[in-house]
């Protein structure tokens, strides 16, 4: 597994970050007519190569990060598999959208758009896929998931069904996003957005804080892992197009479903990565959800304080911060979460805690009530 997002662009940078309690939210690189607080990837991109130098984007560039940090990993799964048996499926909710604003002020400024710039190549899902499939050598199923904040944690479910029924030897899965005018005028137009550093939990929490990103995980059968993946529980409740159920049903409901389908209870868990996008309603409600099943027992944690909310990669990036749980036996404090909510009755943990942990559940919760809740477990 891999991930590049504010905190660094490799699992190593990542880790090193999270052990710093601080946040990395700053000021937007997108130009916005309003003040908020976004998780930007710091430092140079890789370029792609002459032959896929017409997809080049800053969606394909995090892309072939991702996969140079997986070099020799890929290059072992290839040998291991045929190609045409191992799927690519990736979630996204902006695709190449931050090109084609890009390529838009440039039309506005000169009444053409810029030379070398291709709707099909540089705005749709399709051009990703390519590029990846091209940087990847994956010819099996391929795909991209488009459903908001859920987009790239429905592959590891969806990669799991495959796998079990003898479609597929492997997948890789995952999903990217870029900072874009789109998500953050959208989320601000609903007011959803924070001026600061979002807070998740904290009784000042006052909105969201959107990031860029990208992770990528290797799921394999007949391998020895670095983390099983144990279940991942799904449901859609479709309580209202862009807010959760007030009690978390479907939130609840996607949690238990990844319980049953791994045959365990509640008491097998020892952390929770929350959903957690600091707004009051969604921490309200998914901590609803969580005390309904969990208690107040098991150590919560959101950590969009330390990335921002990267919407279409945020299930696969946070299925890999929880998984250091499981690899490194410690989980970061919850950024910006005190003052905790005293209406918030699950366990938020404000500090650094080391222990051992044998399952984490990391929670995707997306509009029009897409749940999706991944549980991993240590070898």
């Amino acid at each position: 597994m891999t991930l590049s997002n504010a905190l660094g662009s490799s699992c190593d940078e990542v880790r090193n970050s999270l052990a710093q309690p601080e946040s990395k939210l700053g000021p937007s690189p997108v130009a916005v007519p309003f003040n908020t607080a976004v998780g930007a990837i710091h430092g140079d991109l890789p370029s792609l190569d002459a032959e896929l130098g017409l997809w080049s984007t800053r969606l394909t560039r995090i892309a072939k990060q991702l996969v140079l940090n997986l070099d020799s990993e890929l290059a072992a799964l290839r040998g291991r598999w045929r190609p045409e048996r191992i799927a690519l499926i990736l979630g996204t909710s902006t695709a190449g959208a931050e090109t084609t604003e890009a390529a838009f002020q440039h039309f506005l400024a000169t009444g053409k758009l810029p030379e070398g710039y291709d709707l099909w190549r540089q705005h749709t899902y399709g051009a990703v896929l390519h590029v990846m499939r091209s940087l990847t050598g994956a010819q099996g199923p391929g795909w991209v998931v488009s459903t908001a904040c859920t987009s790239s944690a429905k592959p590891l479910a969806t990669a799991q069904r495959l796998m079990g029924a003898g479609l597929i030897d492997a997948a890789i899965v995952g999903g990217i996003d870029t900072l874009c005018a789109m998500t953050l005028c959208g989320f601000n137009a609903l007011g959803a957005l924070s001026a600061k550093p979002c807070r998740p939990f904290s009784k000042a929490r006052d909105g969201i804080s959107i990031g860029e990103g990208g992770a990528l995980l290797l799921l394999e059968r007949d391998v020895e892992p670095i983390v099983w993946l144990d279940s991942v529980g799904e449901s859609s409740d479709a309580y209202h197009i862009s807010a959760p159920h007030p009690q978390g049903l479907g939130a609840q409901l996607a949690m238990q479903r990844a319980l049953d389908r791994a045959g365990c209870s509640p008491a097998d868990v020892d952390h929770i990565n929350a959903h957690g996008t600091g707004t009051p309603h969604n921490d309200s409600a998914e901590a609803n959800a969580i005390h309904e099943l969990f208690g107040d027992e098991v150590p919560v944690v959101s950590t969009k304080g330390y990335t921002g909310h990267t919407l279409g990669a945020a299930g696969a990036t946070e299925a890999v911060l929880a998984s250091f749980a499981l690899t490194d036996g410690w989980i970061p404090a919850s950024p910006g979460a005190t003052p905790v909510d005293e209406r918030i009755t699950i366990n938020i943990a404000t500090e650094r805690r080391a222990g051992s942990f044998r399952r984490v559940l990391s929670n995707s919760f997306a509009f029009g009530g897409n749940n999706v809740s991944v549980l991993l477990r240590s070898v």
